[in-house]
């Protein structure tokens, strides 16, 4: 006796468990194992860098930030995101514009090349600019010769904070412009707008979110950056410290408060980066799906 086959499409299909409907103590588990996760490796050390900040008192956390030298590698931290994040930004949005909205020879290399600092260390970031611009690099000499100074000086350090910071605001544009296509370019176009009034009107309010997102994170990695600073810089104190490299020379001369109440300092300001990549990222979300309700 033969058996009868069954079609796959009259085959009734294993049933997909949701994850609503997995038992009590596997949610609680995944629950409390984020939470024990998040304590030790967010929380606790977090609340350590106040916790030493603080320990001899409000007044001495406050004159921290009065001395000379907390004060110049402020100002000097301000200037270099002041520098980096607004040519990171005219790059960004070229290099998306063209990267998404034209086809050419030699596209996939500057894709590679935009994501470079992610796969190369930020100290060899910082050791490639001394090859080229130090005293003994291949520029060296004629800079020396010009009295232009670029190493151990204020140029070096925004070099190396550009260098590792670009692709943050290409990265947030590219892939929303390749979903979105050139067909809003190309009404435009065809009504008669030009160039400037399309990019103005059409391509900048369809990216305005991301571009704001992708500028925040420039923002956040140009404060915060260490290591191609760190060799370009030189440590002079009062000159070429930023507020990283103030906290290690801090820390290094066994002054614990001062360098943990500037090291709050600069978690205050990834505090306040988070809390705006969120209200950002709400708010395209909400436009997002104001877009997507039917008419």
């Amino acid at each position: 006796m033969t058996e009868m086959v069954v079609p796959k499409a009259a085959r009734p299909r294993p049933r997909v468990r949701g994850a609503a409907e997995e038992p009590a103590w596997v949610r609680w588990s995944l629950i409390a194992a984020c939470i024990l996760f998040m304590a030790a490796f967010l929380v606790i050390p977090l609340a350590a860098v106040f916790t030493e900040a603080l320990r001899k008192g409000v007044q001495a956390y406050l004159a921290s930030f009065t001395e000379p030298d907390a004060l110049s590698a402020l100002r000097l931290t301000l200037l270099v995101a002041a520098i980096a994040v607004p040519l990171n930004l005219v790059f960004g949005l070229a290099a998306s514009w063209a990267l998404a909205k034209f086809e050419f020879r030699g596209r996939s290399i500057l894709i590679t090349l935009i994501d470079l600092p992610f796969a190369v260390s930020p100290v060899i970031a910082g050791l490639i600019y001394v090859l080229l611009f130090g005293m003994q690099g291949w520029l060296g000499p004629w800079l020396a010769e010009h009295d232009i100074r670029i190493i151990f000086a204020v140029p070096g350090i925004v070099l190396a904070t550009l260098f590792v910071t670009f692709p943050f605001v290409a990265r947030e544009l590219i892939p929303l412009m390749q979903e979105q296509g050139t067909e809003d370019e190309v009404a435009a176009l065809t009504l008669g707008a030009s160039g400037w009034q399309t990019f103005r009107r059409v391509t900048l309010p369809n990216v305005r979110w991301a571009l704001l997102y992708g500028v925040i994170l420039c923002n956040a990695r140009a404060m915060g950056e260490f290591g191609a600073v760190s060799v370009v810089s030189g440590h002079i104190r009062g000159h070429t410290n930023t507020l990283p490299l103030h906290v290690e020379i801090l820390y290094n001369e066994y002054n614990f408060v001062a360098a943990f109440a500037t090291a709050s300092l600069l978690t205050l300001l990834a505090l306040v980066t988070l809390v705006l990549k969120a209200i950002v990222e709400r708010r395209a979300r909400a436009v997002a799906c104001g877009e997507e309700r039917p008419r």
